[in-house]
């Protein structure tokens, strides 16, 4: 919950600076930066925002505001998730992974997609019908309908079994994820609920090789900017759902409680 009320949400931002505190070593006033802000401060959808140097890089000439915008918690979860939890080396260097993404068309869903690719992986994808083919667009080997009888089941229309899931829906329970593990595979789950973490703690207690293990972002300054990057050279996109004026901010932020966007929604002056 926010600290006090009234509060203002918002996390993501993308801007010119206009002050910096007498610390800020690696910023001045005129610098066009991308940054976040911790959800217990927020404060992103305004016409001014504070947050921390660390947590704040350059965003260069060939990267739009509303690009950069999309990138920091979106794309520094998918990073995490396949970085840091599931050991993907996005350079291609390792042994091949299979990889499931569910609601692989969504914020994250569609960051990990393209990050996953750049490594070595073979990209299992859930998404709904209409989604199908802009999910193949970001590199996803196979595609599932979600509500087909396959889609619901997880299955791999290869017969692969997945080394890590990157579950970026919701209300999907263990017994669907396990029989489609490989022998040590792991469910990374961006949402955990109760149920998933009492899921997460049988597992440990029983040291089982299948886990389900709820995932935390940490974000890092130095992903942000790694992130940055990628767009600057056209390694990784984002795709835009939808833009709102900042005077109709609701109209985004319920577009967001509805659950099927497709990309990010951004908030512009």
């Amino acid at each position: 919950m926010p600290r006090k009320f009234p509060h203002i949400p918002g996390t993501d931002v993308a801007g010119e600076v206009v002050e910096v505190g007498s610390g800020v070593k690696s910023f001045k006033a005129g610098d066009k930066v991308v940054a976040t802000i911790y959800h217990s401060d927020g404060g992103g959808l305004a016409e001014f925002a504070v947050t921390k140097e660390r947590l704040t890089v350059s965003r260069p000439a060939e990267v739009s505001a509303a690009e950069a915008a999309a990138l920091p918690i979106a794309g520094l979860t998918a990073h995490q998730a396949l970085t840091q939890d599931a050991g993907i080396n996005l350079d291609g260097s390792g042994p091949q992974k299979n990889i499931l993404i569910t609601a692989a068309s969504g914020g994250v869903g569609h960051y990990a997609v393209q990050l996953a690719k750049l490594g070595n992986t073979h990209v299992t994808a859930t998404c709904g019908a209409r989604n199908i083919d802009f999910v193949k667009s970001l590199g996803a080997d196979e595609v599932l309908d979600y509500k087909t009888p396959d889609g619901a089941a997880l299955k791999s229309p290869s017969g692969k079994k997945y080394d890590a899931v990157i579950h970026c829906a919701r209300d999907i329970p263990w017994s669907t994820f396990e029989p489609n593990l490989s022998a040590n595979g792991k469910v990374f789950d961006l949402t955990p609920g109760p149920g998933a973490m009492m899921t997460f703690a049988v597992k440990k207690l029983t040291f089982s090789k299948k886990q389900l293990l709820p995932v935390l972002l940490i974000a890092k300054g130095e992903n942000l900017d790694y992130l940055v990057k990628l767009v600057k050279e056209g390694k990784l996109k984002t795709v835009f759902d939808s833009k709102h004026s900042l005077s109709k901010a609701e109209d985004a932020w319920a577009k967001s409680i509805d659950g099927h966007a497709t990309g990010k929604i951004i908030v512009e002056p």
